[in-house]
């Protein structure tokens, strides 16, 4: 801690009083309390004798005292972090659920943070320095080495952390409001599938069909490896779709439009044909030009805004550097590390080939999403959107069901009601995501897509995942013993455990019944699935540094910067399996735009994920399980594991299943 010159006297003279009323025995929590309270303090909040004041009055010594501060401090973070969540969620619902047109306000109300100067006020009111003065802020090292820390500590330490940094609110409100802007950009990043053409003037797709970038386009990838000669040929065309949004050569009036046809391959683009849209009958003629490189000029605002918070966060003074270390609590180059373990290892090329042989064709660049390994790659997207639909043909239904789902995943009646009285289910305007709660009197939210001809397989799919996450949302909030440990250690955690949820959907709606064979297809399933997105991540994180490194940069050069970033890590990670050179497909994921830094938890939440299955396998009890894990709460992610599964966060046991289920598909395929 650095505490400012002006107060280093009275820190000194503070010590020795607070000493001689407190005792010996608490010179270490002094010392510590003093330093931390002056690292914070600032001119507009006092000269140095209005901080001996706050410090004389803030210093709490007795300890019945201390621990009635501290059940008192946790009680109100829940209530007013439960309540301020609320709030926002209140506010932009509009934008992120689909009940209705936009308004003009309704922009404006998504981006506003209602708590945008909540800390700032609790630093003007001393509260924030009576908790600097009488709980540890505490160093990621030191937090590294906590293992043996009581359930307390760890809580002690959570509720400093809330003070580790002391951004003004302006700050936290323009980094809101760009974020709400990208946020609403992605969620309307749509393209009507049956105005695609093929060169021939061909459509492929069927009417009606509204595809999100990126996630239901790369869906559609993986739904068409049942669709034969006609899949490869649409998946083609969406490779071309996915590369122009990358590159920005998309033209922009087909972004969410369906009163025009567009040919990806030749950019081609003229007033809808064929009209399957209300809209397109009062259409005039498209406007021609390319998107602006808007997606990169939403990528750049929050650059900008995030950078404003740096000068304010001294422990973590980059966006990257509060990631890694304040928010996944792993440091950068050890997530490096474990994605390239897993991009370089030598079981790439035997999966790949293994792949290739089961496609009967050279690997294409989109087959970095090939679900041939996975159950579902047998059962055509028809088929399971005509199951979804006649299931789930409102929101409203899916919720209905959750208690059936997840009573047929493990989970007890009682748990099974208790949840679902815990989960609301709201129709998305986006993909779908799922929204936790803060204070136990309130319910989390799954939000996914659902059409007006009822949930399609895709809606479903993520449903099942956002359900996972709600799931240890409950758990982690309404049975833990310290609301300061709500939740899990990062965000991979918790995709780690929707996983869990997703791997079975099939399951859930009675098609897939697992044996040995589909057991070891399974696991070579989620090592691809794996290398992936942990090319994406690496993608995500040279994105960032790269702006950094370039902070004058404008958005045609970020996007330039962003190709080239995507290129390079095809070419060493992929090209050697794949046989094609200068790859942009990595670049194409919706969440480096409207979720900063988020995607190196994907990959790590696949390697989590396995360890847990792991651990469920040999329990033999998922739902018993996944309430243990979800109920450990928010300590360091080696710490979570070990308590999870007995073994710290890592590829080896991906990797080793990887090797076993290899050998038995090889011998399997052995005349």
């Amino acid at each position: 801690m650095q505490v400012p010159d002006v107060l280093k006297p009275s820190v000194v003279k503070l010590e020795s009083e607070l000493v001689a009323s407190h005792g010996e025995g608490q010179r270490a929590r002094i010392q510590r309390g003093l330093s931390q309270a002056a690292s914070f303090w600032r001119a507009a909040d006092g000269d140095a004798a209005a901080f001996e004041a706050c410090a004389r009055g803030g210093f709490i010594g007795d300890q019945a005292a201390l621990d009635a501060t501290f059940a008192r401090l946790e009680a109100v973070n829940e209530q007013v972090g439960g309540l301020m969540l609320e709030l926002t969620r209140y506010l932009r619902e509009p934008v992120d659920l689909d009940r209705g047109p936009i308004l003009t306000v309704d922009e404006t109300l998504a981006g506003w943070e209602p708590a945008a100067h909540f800390s700032e006020d609790l630093f003007a009111n001393r509260l924030a320095f009576t908790v600097l003065l009488n709980f540890p802020l505490t160093t990621l090292a030191e937090r590294l080495a906590g293992d043996a820390w009581s359930r307390r500590e760890w809580a002690e330490a959570r509720l400093a952390q809330g003070f580790g940094r002391r951004v003004p609110g302006e700050v936290t409100l323009a980094i809101g409001q760009v974020s709400a802007a990208a946020e609403r950009y992605i969620a309307d990043y749509n393209i009507w599938m049956h105005h695609l053409l093929e060169e021939d003037g061909g459509r492929p797709f069927p009417a009606g069909l509204r595809l999100i970038s990126h996630w239901n386009l790369r869906d559609q990838i993986k739904a068409d490896y049942a669709g034969g000669a006609d899949g490869l040929a649409r998946q083609r065309l969406i490779q071309t779709v996915m590369e122009r949004i990358v590159d920005q050569t998309i033209p922009a009036s087909v972004i969410d439009n369906p009163t025009v046809d567009w040919s990806p391959r030749t950019n081609a683009v003229r007033r809808a044909a064929v009209q399957d849209s209300e809209r397109a009958a009062s259409a005039g003629e498209p406007a021609a030009g390319r998107e602006p490189d808007t997606r990169y000029e939403r990528l750049l605002e929050i650059f900008h805004a995030v950078r404003q918070a740096d000068a304010y966060s001294p422990a973590a003074p980059t966006l990257i550097a509060r990631r890694f270390d304040e928010n996944r609590e792993i440091p950068e180059a050890r997530v490096r590390q474990i994605l390239e373990a897993v991009l370089g290892s030598p079981l790439v090329p035997r999966v790949a080939a293994l792949a290739q042989a089961r496609l009967g064709r050279p690997l294409e660049p989109f087959d970095i999403w090939y679900n041939g390994f996975a159950p579902r790659g047998s059962h055509a997207e028809a088929e399971l959107d005509a199951i979804v639909a006649k299931r789930y043909p409102t929101a409203d239904a899916y919720a209905a069901d959750i208690p059936n789902l997840l009573r047929r995943l493990g989970f007890t009646a009682e748990r099974s009601n208790f949840l679902a009285g815990k989960i609301v289910v709201d129709p998305s305007r986006g993909a779908g995501h799922a929204m936790a709660a803060e204070r136990r009197e309130d319910k989390a939210h799954l939000r996914t897509r659902v059409e007006k001809g009822g949930m399609d397989y895709k809606g479903y799919n993520i449903a099942v995942h956002e359900m996972g996450h709600n799931v240890e949302q409950v758990f982690s909030l309404n049975l833990i013993d310290h609301t300061l440990l709500k939740g899990v250690p990062n965000n991979a955690f918790t995709e780690a455990l929707a996983f869990v949820f997703q791997s079975r959907d099939l399951e859930l709606l009675g098609l897939a019944k697992p044996d040995a064979a589909s057991a070891a297809l399974s696991i070579l399933n989620e090592f691809w699935m794996t290398y992936e997105i942990a090319g994406v991540a690496l993608v995500d994180m040279g994105v960032w540094h790269w702006m950094y490194d370039h902070p004058a940069a404008n958005p045609a050069e970020l996007r330039e910067a962003t190709i080239g970033i995507a290129k390079e890590t095809w070419n060493r990670f992929y090209a050697p399996a794949f046989k094609r050179q200068d790859v942009t497909l990595l670049g194409i994921y919706s969440h480096m735009i409207s979720n900063t830094l988020y995607l190196p938890d994907y990959p790590l939440g696949h390697l989590i994920a396995f360890q847990i299955e792991e651990q469920v396998r040999r329990a033999g009890d998922l739902g018993a399980e996944f309430e243990r894990m979800a109920r450990i709460g928010s300590v360091t992610p080696d710490l979570w594991m070990k308590t999870a599964t007995g073994a710290p966060v890592g590829p080896e046991a991906l990797l080793r299943a990887t090797e076993k289920a290899l050998a038995e598909v090889e011998a399997r395929r052995a005349p």
